[in-house]
């Protein structure tokens, strides 16, 4: 019985991380450059047990972790010499205000004040010299990521990537943090698309039907864990009666 109550109650406890990473999803379904969330569970294996306390297999609890999903949305026709996609692998490097390096996918840019090319929230688009300025120029973006500004060479972008996308940590919708000491790696063969934008990978159809599976796999753990509590006070009843 308490072997029931804890299968039904571990079962759930997924579920409900899986609607908030899927109703996460469907919010950002718009937004550029944005990398779905999912979620891994499984039960902990025997060669796990070994190194752990001896208790029963039914006891071990589930592992669950979110994870993203990097895969490549659909390119939007834009038109605007500001809005740039990545063909192939590789983000945007940006810098924060406290000089910070971060990555992005979303390439809705725009000029500042100063001249800059510069990420919406103020994060600037950093090139191979650093942060490019076009100053109030006509800015034409090569597919080699060369950046003209009234048609002189002001900078170039080039893509980067690390070793292991897992070790990124989301910042927002579409930024990603890259973890102190983790090595920036070029990407020179993924051309840079001037007046695309790169739309989110969240499948909205795919979301809602899995967002009603979890939903009802949470519901059927949560009428089993009822019946088997409603079993056991009928035990524990019958036997205070005798």
């Amino acid at each position: 019985m308490i072997k029931g109550l804890f299968t039904s109650g571990s079962g759930m406890i997924p579920q409900l991380k899986k609607q908030e990473a899927t109703a996460n999803n469907l919010a950002n379904s718009k937004t550029t450059g944005y990398k779905k969330d999912s979620l891994f569970v499984k039960e902990l294996s025997k060669a796990k047990q070994k190194v752990t306390d001896k208790i029963t297999e039914w006891q071990q609890p589930m592992l669950d972790d979110i994870y993203t999903d990097y895969t490549y949305g659909n390119f939007e026709k834009t038109g605007n010499p500001l809005d740039l996609a990545i063909d192939g692998d590789g983000f945007f490097t940006l810098q924060l205000e406290d000089g910070t390096r971060v990555l992005s996918r979303a390439g809705s840019f725009a000029v500042n004040e100063a001249g800059q090319i510069e990420f919406p929230g103020g994060a600037l688009l950093v090139g191979e010299g650093g942060p490019i300025q076009v100053g109030d120029g006509k800015v034409e973006v090569g597919n080699d990521g060369q950046i003209y500004s009234d048609g002189e060479l002001v900078g170039r972008i080039t893509p980067v990537t690390v070793n292991d996308l897992t070790k990124l940590e989301k910042l927002g919708s579409s930024m990603f943090v890259v973890e102190e000491g983790t090595e920036l790696l070029p990407v020179p063969g993924s051309p840079i698309q001037q007046g695309y934008l790169e739309t989110s990978n969240v499948d909205v159809v795919r979301e809602m039907v899995e967002m009603i599976i979890s939903y009802r796999t949470f519901e059927a753990n949560a009428r089993s864990l009822q019946a088997q509590d409603k079993s056991l006070e009928h035990l524990f009843n019958r036997v205070a009666g005798q």
